[in-house]
């Protein structure tokens, strides 16, 4: 069974930052491209960022570009996302997903995945 565990949400005031984790288990997380996505309750699935196999090929939405950056650690079979310079609007669910492909970076909101994580609470207000 493929498990993903996000971890490091939490309340922050805008401009802050926080650094996400998911940590991936049972499949083969060297080989698989990667995602994270905004799930939040009955607005569907938004893509934010995705990272390919190997770490050097990266795209992100334009809401986030610049201030979040994704990657991964392929010997802990982990994935990373720090965000920067957060707002009050990136107030959302945070969940890490696989596997993806080059061709859906981005994708629409009707996009399911094999594979994703619970999330992790992400709130931004002062």
């Amino acid at each position: 069974q493929v498990q993903l565990v996000e971890s490091g949400g939490g309340q922050v005031q805008p401009a802050g930052s926080l650094s996400l984790s998911c940590i991936v288990s049972c499949i083969s997380f060297s080989n698989t491209a990667m995602t994270c996505v905004l799930r939040a309750p009955g607005k569907g699935l938004e893509w934010i960022t995705s990272i390919n196999k190997s770490g050097d090929e990266v795209a992100y939405a334009d809401s986030v570009k610049v201030r979040f950056t994704i990657s991964r650690d392929n010997t802990k079979s982990a994935l990373f996302l720090q965000m920067d310079n957060l707002r009050p609007e990136d107030t959302d669910v945070y969940s890490c997903a696989g596997p993806t492909t080059r061709s859906m970076w981005p994708h629409s909101k009707r996009y399911e995945y094999a594979d994703e994580g619970q999330g992790t609470q992400v709130t931004v207000s002062s």
